[in-house]
């Protein structure tokens, strides 16, 4: 594997000018004769000053995050999960998108927002598309839309990140959706939900990254594989690992490499490290003690790696396991635990 590396690096980024709404606009326009006469897409809107998650991205740190939402009613907790929450509030952290929040008819003025706050904050858009039909598999996070009202969704959340077109967009699709696949049975229907989500949400600066498991679960092999059905394109970067789980920063890379060595070709990964500081607590999963919070994003990269993010929020509970409440919910006493340290 390359190693990682703390240098940053630059990134160029669109300014609000009336020179680069034109060359939007022709991008736009150019987009069939990109496709015509075989032009990799990535390639050609580098061109145009887009530029793919590295080292030093900064993703905006979200004031309708559930962290900064308890930070602004503290009431009732302890001095520690009072600053806690405040301290997490502050930190650079994706987006979780899903139809039990952001319904079909308010998804877009997430979107909205979320691009406005990135603008404020000269940071990029990281949101994770989190409402696939049968999520879960009926586990800690189940839920999600039925099929129809999943293409109605995702078809929103493009049309609103096409929108922002001045933004850097990161989206994680999807996170568990192919790693649980081969328990789950149903590998034929998530195929094409995949796909067909991504073409919905791709556009100019948007850089989507599948489900890529992590190095404790999956065999190389076989995620490559599941990756490989969906496919790496130009409406894909590549694959996120460890969202949501504790594995190490440097096995994650390992694991990372791996799977991008066996798919081949031009594919990158997206490492999350917010709850990895301490690293994994054997096989547990859900609300293991004892865990930190992670290194910030923007921190490590090479080659393969674009770089790492902080993609499940820290606070946020696994599921009713080891004292935490339900999955998605914040957790005073478990984002105390997790920032013990960092404040």
């Amino acid at each position: 594997m390359g190693t990682p590396t703390s240098r940053p690096t630059m990134r160029r980024r669109t300014k609000k000018t009336l020179l680069i709404a034109a060359a939007a606009l022709l991008a736009i326009g150019l987009v069939a004769v990109i496709a015509f006469v075989g032009v990799n897409a990535q390639t050609f809107f580098h061109a145009l000053g887009a530029r793919p998650p590295a080292v030093g991205t900064t993703i905006v740190a979200p004031t309708e995050s559930k962290a900064a939402l308890s930070a602004a009613s503290p009431s009732g907790l302890s001095d520690d999960e009072a600053a806690a929450a405040a301290y997490l509030a502050e930190q650079p952290t994706a987006y979780w998108l899903t139809p039990e929040l952001d319904p079909i008819d308010e998804v877009w003025d997430r979107i909205a927002h979320l691009a406005d706050e990135a603008r404020d904050q000269d940071a990029a858009l990281a949101v994770v598309v989190y409402g696939l039909p049968g999520r879960d598999c009926g586990n800690h996070s189940a839920g999600g839309l039925d099929p129809e009202g999943y293409v109605e969704w995702t078809d929103l959340i493009g049309q609103a990140l096409r929108n922002a077109q001045d933004v850097q967009k990161i989206v994680i699709l999807e996170p568990d959706s192919l790693a649980l696949a081969p328990d789950c049975g149903n590998i034929d229907e998530r195929v094409p939900q995949l796909s067909g989500a991504a073409d919905r949400l791709a556009g100019i600066d948007t850089w989507i990254y599948l489900d890529g498991g992590h190095s404790d679960w999956l065999p190389a092999e076989q995620m490559a594989d599941l990756i490989r059905q969906v496919g790496v394109s130009d409406h894909v970067r590549g694959f996120a690992t460890n969202v949501s789980n504790y594995q190490s920063t440097t096995a994650e890379f390992d694991y990372a490499h791996e799977v991008a060595g066996l798919l081949g070709g031009d594919v990158h990964a997206i490492v999350d490290t917010s709850r990895n500081g301490a690293g994994p607590a054997g096989s547990e999963w859900c609300n293991p003690a004892g865990r930190l919070i992670g290194d910030p994003g923007g921190t490590y990269g090479d080659d393969v790696v674009d770089t790492n993010l902080w993609i499940k929020p820290p606070g946020e509970s696994d599921g009713t396991c080891n004292g935490g409440p339900d999955a998605g919910v914040w957790w005073p006493e478990g984002s105390a635990e997790l920032t013990r340290e960092a404040r």
